[in-house]
């Protein structure tokens, strides 16, 4: 395997975490609410460390859209609470659960 294969995922994460930071500055990230979630209607699941999922996610700050690799570390039937990093900034947020997909797809 040639070098510039290996440092693509590399590149890859940079520029994610640059598109990220970038439309950081554009609002703040957006969350669904305790309504839209039904918390005091509907359970939520906490997933522990070992038992977070990796996943694409469809994410906004402001009105700036941005796919970003997350992890599911809390769950709804219908939403998922996710968390990613970009630079030395963690952002965690709830998105419905159809603006996820798993990495594999």
């Amino acid at each position: 395997m040639g070098t510039s294969k290996r440092l693509a995922p590399y590149y890859d994460m940079q520029a994610q975490h640059q598109a990220i930071l970038t439309a950081a500055k554009q609002g703040p990230l957006q969350s669904l609410s305790d309504r839209e979630l039904g918390v005091r209607e509907t359970p939520v699941t906490i997933y522990p460390p070992a038992a977070q999922r990796r996943v694409r996610a469809w994410v906004r700050f402001g009105l700036e859209p941005v796919c970003v690799d997350a992890k599911v570390v809390r769950s709804t039937p219908l939403a998922a609470g996710i968390e990613f990093k970009a630079g030395d900034r963690v952002f965690r947020c709830w998105v419905w659960g159809n603006a996820v997909s798993s990495q594999d797809d």
